[in-house]
């Protein structure tokens, strides 16, 4: 489980068990998509609570949660490139 230490002291995580978030402190737990079937018997992963995209079609529940669960680790997760002021490329970030 990846939890995120935000300056301020926040910690933004996608939910999982392995850690007693509690343990951290007052929670503040919030929806970050919807996986659902339509009406063929597909998936997708609804994103748009984090302003994401619809992933999909999926023929699998567990290939839906696998990209919503990809796509919140790389783009909700990780913290955005820093620039450097000597250049708009980004600079790496090491853990």
């Amino acid at each position: 489980m990846r939890l995120v230490v935000e300056p301020g002291g926040r910690v933004r995580c996608l939910y999982g068990e392995a850690v007693d978030l509690a343990s951290l402190g007052v929670l503040s737990i919030r929806r970050a998509s919807h996986v659902e079937p339509d009406g063929e018997g597909t998936w997708w992963a609804d994103l748009s609570p984090l302003d994401g995209p619809r992933l999909g079609p999926f023929a699998q529940r567990s290939l839906a949660l696998a990209a919503e669960e990809a796509w919140v680790e790389r783009y909700w997760l990780e913290p955005p490139p820093l620039l450097s002021s000597s250049s708009s490329q980004p600079t790496p970030v090491v853990p």
